[in-house]
């Protein structure tokens, strides 16, 4: 899978965004926190180890440089994804995407950001104590967020597609909607409750000057989290609960 990712970043790579291979690591990630996610998934320490050139990174993991940059520059120039038009979608097809999108994207980046938590707190929780309150609000957020998507993957949505199949407003030995949606709408309330408390505790996702590129990619996976789990909540709160209980 990550040949052909390669593969194809270098295929349509734009000669305009192209990244230089003789640049560091760390200056990469600097100018764009967002790609320290391609540098993770190569195993490439653009930390610690940002003072290597592209090229020198590369060498040492057996990759192409040229090939990464193209991977690199792919990621640059791409288009922000467009929210769905979920007005088109039946019930079960909007649970399918919520599932697919955004229940996918919070069980792979949430480990992620309890890692990186956890160590940035650690190194830098003296000099800026607000790390030390990010790292905590995270923990409870990754726990709760977890029991959250398993009830709804596994009794709500089940539930959803169940009543759009039978076209029953409430099938039989289902859990009562009413209830059950209002419990996850308050959930909601609770996760934006904290995604506000990392915005004001990072200054809008500011990193210091002085910050590591650790310390700058936690806070750009912070602001995407927080702009992911809005479109997440607003498909949810906004448009397939309403419809699940004939309100839209």
């Amino acid at each position: 899978m990550l040949a052909v990712q390669l593969l194809c970043a270098f295929l349509f790579m734009s000669p305009m965004s192209a990244i230089n291979i003789n640049s560091t690591v760390g200056e990469i990630v600097r100018t764009n926190p967002a790609q320290s996610h391609i540098f993770e998934n190569l195993g490439i320490d653009y930390c610690c180890g940002g003072k290597k050139t592209l090229t020198q990174a590369c060498q040492a993991k057996g990759l192409d440089a040229v090939t990464v940059a193209a991977m690199l520059s792919a990621l640059d120039g791409a288009p922000e994804r467009a929210m769905v038009s979920a007005g088109d979608m039946t019930l079960s097809e909007l649970c399918d995407h919520i599932q697919s999108v955004h229940h996918a994207y919070l069980r792979e980046e949430l480990p992620r950001l309890d890692f990186m938590t956890r160590k940035v707190a650690a190194v830098h929780g003296e000099h800026e104590p607000r790390l030390l309150r990010v790292r905590r609000a995270c923990e409870a957020f990754q726990s709760e967020m977890a029991s959250h998507l398993d009830e709804e993957d596994q009794v709500v949505f089940p539930a959803i597609r169940k009543m759009e199949s039978t076209k029953a407003a409430q099938p039989a030995g289902e859990p009562d909607l009413n209830s059950v949606l209002a419990k996850l709408e308050s959930e909601h309330e609770n996760a934006a409750a904290v995604l506000s408390l990392f915005h004001n505790l990072t200054d809008h996702y500011t990193p210091p000057e002085w910050a590591c590129n650790t310390f700058r990619a936690l806070y750009d996976g912070l602001a995407q989290l927080e702009k992911c789990t809005h479109e997440h909540v607003h498909l949810e709160n906004n448009v397939l609960f309403p419809r699940a209980l004939g309100q839209a």
